[in-house]
């Protein structure tokens, strides 16, 4: 395509009384040749886009630089087609909101900005969405729940073919043996029936919905609208294609087995919650001992839950469960004493109302850490606590029953650990990664990077407890319920919903050729030059979202609609064969070469900034927002994902005499998690090689630094950058300036 560039710089929001907006022009057309480049006093307003809108039209302009805000803000003003190539430059949040009006280093900060934009304006080509034949919108639902009814359900009603498939002979799951339900609307303390029958019933009648009972997942192969599903039914096999799956396989029960110190195994009469609620759902609620019915109970709260030993997590609807349970003693006789021993009562929202009404009912409450479950020497229970407050021991009455609220364990933390590559012979096999895959016989993907969806912390596969809910490592494959995160029943309806729009989102954003969050609605895709590829694995093996199968041979063999966009595979890469139309290693390499770099005798350092666009690029523009000054020396390049940069940048910028590198990324870790899953994680990795390029050029390794920001730090931006600045000006020049 051949390439006629219009460069439309904005003099508003202050910009034209703090740059020379005409020495900015000078660097377009005398510099780069533009054709045509046009000054606006408010470039965003109806006159200024109609103006650049007339050039497209009559003039034939197709790439445009946009100097003017931040490319985060006034996006839907400045969009001009898919067929045209338009890169902003970022010259109010960083440059004049930030730095002295009407200054030498200010203005020289705005001219680079303005020959990095047009360098990149140069090299990049307009996007075309990758679009496979043979789409399928129809959104598959693995689990017959409640979480899994409600989302084929929801999906369902909103127009979309669903299949859902259910490993028993009946749908439910575990609420099939569920007597009542705590209440989720007035009155909140009373107890209301299952809707399960009304559920089930509405879903197998339900237009568009297929449901496979007694049946298994043998096989998923592909990727987003391109799934094609084997499911195994009695004995036979069937094939679906799917554009997105929903697994909502549920949690079983914790083994009360391991409780043995809390008296199961121990005592006949010391029971798991699940079998209470079977009693009731029996309508015969005896002592397992003897027959004899129970005159009282005592319920154990955080039966193996907040304990490191066992489940360090809170499973979030044991303390409702266990007061609905008490609940049912007192409907069936007021006057039967029941006792709750716990920890922490975490009745959250209107189940308040329901433990207040248990304690008008008569339920004796204990806050106290039970130490053992005794027989009484006449056949009852007694158990041992310590007080919470005094921490006295305490003892409670002689008790007929002893049920343990056991937490949850989700059903994806069931399985061995899988590793793609075993160790060869005289080789220690690695530690466990923390986020593991498992092989658990659930979705069985036919992915190089496991057959599951990873398990992540407490063996739960949500994707990012921050940004993303639903999401998981796998794109187009949401967990919904409690096999994404403890929770009641009420939460599980809201969790599928939630699961089945984002199952939505994935099918028709897919099928137009976009990209998933966090990257939404892009339609670049990393393309591959085959011919150098060494076959080293790394793209493969460093892509946080599996999206990179291989051939027997090794080759790397991309899904599209797997990718998220991150560019991590094209940092990753030390052939440098993985590209982007309008993101490539060449391409941000020629930006950093444009950059002007003064004389070691003019004393102006100059430092690059490769800037996460998902938290660091935006802390910077807040900063800016809110005036806060720093380093005029700085000259920002936003990147994709700090994991997509490529080691190349860093000696392309020293040989070209830039005297510092400042990486800021995500932070990574429990507290907050990178966008992009592993690729601030992974640009720390790379750091550890920077110091051989370094020590190739005979540079100080200072000059490259690597800090974690969340968006929310934006306060520290000056700080940060004017302590680097101090570092690198405590060095002497780079003494590859004039080379």
């Amino acid at each position: 395509m051949e390439t006629k560039l219009g460069v439309y710089i904005c003099t508003g929001c202050g910009l034209g009384d703090a740059l020379d907006i005409d020495a900015l022009a000078g660097v377009a057309t005398g510099e780069y040749k533009a054709p045509i480049c046009r000054q606006s006093p408010c470039l965003c307003g109806a006159e200024g886009v109609a103006r650049i809108q007339s050039d497209i039209s009559g003039e034939g302009v197709n790439a445009l630089v946009i100097a003017a805000c931040s490319p985060r803000v006034m996006t839907d003003v400045f969009e001009f087609g898919p067929d045209k190539v338009m890169e902003r430059v970022n010259l109010r949040e960083q440059v004049a909101w930030s730095h002295p009006p009407n200054d030498e280093d200010t203005q020289m900060m705005a001219e680079d900005q303005l020959r990095m934009g047009l360098t990149k304006a140069g090299e990049m080509q307009p996007l075309e969405p990758f679009m496979a034949e043979d789409l399928s919108r129809r959104i598959l639902v693995v689990g017959g729940g409640l979480a899994g009814m409600t989302a084929a359900n929801e999906a369902a009603k909103a127009g979309y073919e669903v299949v859902l498939v259910e490993k028993t002979d009946e749908l439910g799951g575990y609420l099939k043996d569920v007597y009542k339900l705590a209440s989720s609307q007035p009155p909140y303390d009373e107890l209301r029936a299952s809707p399960l029958d009304e559920l089930a019933r509405e879903v197998s009648g339900r237009a568009g919905l297929k449901v496979y009972t007694q049946a298994t997942i043998a096989e998923i192969s592909g990727a987003p609208c391109l799934f094609d599903v084997k499911i195994r039914q009695n004995g036979g096999e069937a094939v679906e294609r799917a554009g997105a799956i929903i697994m909502a396989t549920g949690s079983v029960p914790y083994d009360a087995s391991r409780l043995e110190g809390l008296g199961f195994g121990k005592h006949a009469d010391v029971i798991a919650a699940p079998q209470l609620e079977a009693m009731f759902k029996a309508g015969a609620v005896t002592r397992p001992s003897n027959g004899e019915p129970v005159t009282s109970a005592a319920f154990i709260l955080c039966a193996g839950s907040r304990d490191p030993e066992h489940l360090p997590y809170c499973s979030a609807a044991c303390c409702v469960e266990s007061l609905k349970q008490a609940k049912y003693f007192k409907e069936a006789n007021p006057e039967t004493p029941v006792y709750v021993f716990y920890k922490d009562i975490r009745a959250n929202g209107n189940y308040e109302l329901l433990y207040k009404q248990l304690q008008k009912d008569g339920v004796f409450f204990v806050r106290g850490t039970v130490t053992s479950v005794e027989d009484d020497g006449s056949g009852a229970l007694v158990i041992t606590a310590d007080d919470e407050l005094t921490r006295s021991p305490i003892l409670s009455e002689s008790v007929d029953l002893v049920v343990l609220a056991t937490g949850m364990v989700p059903t994806s933390a069931l399985g061995e650990p899988y590793k793609a590559t075993a160790p060869k012979e005289g080789e220690e096999a690695a530690e466990v990664p923390a986020d593991t895959i498992l092989a658990s016989n659930i979705l069985n993907l036919q992915y190089r990077q496991g057959p599951e969806l990873p398990a992540l912390k407490y063996g739960y596969p949500d994707s990012h407890f921050v940004c993303f809910p639903y999401e998981s490592r796998r794109t187009g494959i949401y967990p919904a319920g409690s096999v994404r995160a403890p929770m009641d029943y009420s939460r599980a309806v809201d969790d599928a919903t939630g699961a089945a729009l984002k199952a939505i989102q994935c099918v028709e954003m897919v099928s137009q050729g976009k990209a998933l969050h966090p990257r939404a609605g892009d339609t670049s895709y990393p393309e591959f030059f085959m011919q150098r590829c060494t076959q080293c694995k790394r793209c493969t093996e460093e892509c946080p979202f599996g999206a990179i199968n291989e051939d027997e041979k090794g080759n790397p063999l991309p899904n599209p609609t797997r990718c998220r966009r991150c560019g991590v595979c094209m940092g990753a890469c030390p052939e440098r064969i993985i590209s982007f139309k309008n993101y490539s290693v060449a391409m941000i390499g020629n930006v950093i070469k444009n950059i002007n770099v003064p004389d070691e005798y003019d004393e102006k350092p100059r430092i690059i900034v490769l800037a996460c666009e998902n938290d660091a690029y935006p802390a910077i523009d807040m900063a800016g927002i809110r005036r806060l000054t720093f380093n005029s020396w700085m000259r920002f390049i936003p990147v994709r994902c700090l994991g997509s940069m490529n080691l190349v940048w860093i000696a392309d910028a020293l040989s070209k005499g830039i005297d510092g590198i400042l990486l800021l990324g995500c932070k990574h870790g429990d507290d907050y998690q990178c966008h992009f899953v592993k690729g601030s994680e992974l640009a720390n990795i790379r750091m550890t090689k920077i110091q051989e390029t370094l020590d190739r050029l005979r540079l100080e390794s200072e000059r490259v630094h690597l800090e974690q920001l969340s968006i929310s730090e934006y306060n520290r931006i000056p700080e940060v950058l004017d302590a680097f600045a101090a570092r690198i000006e405590g060095m002497d020049p780079n003494p590859y300036k004039g080379f």
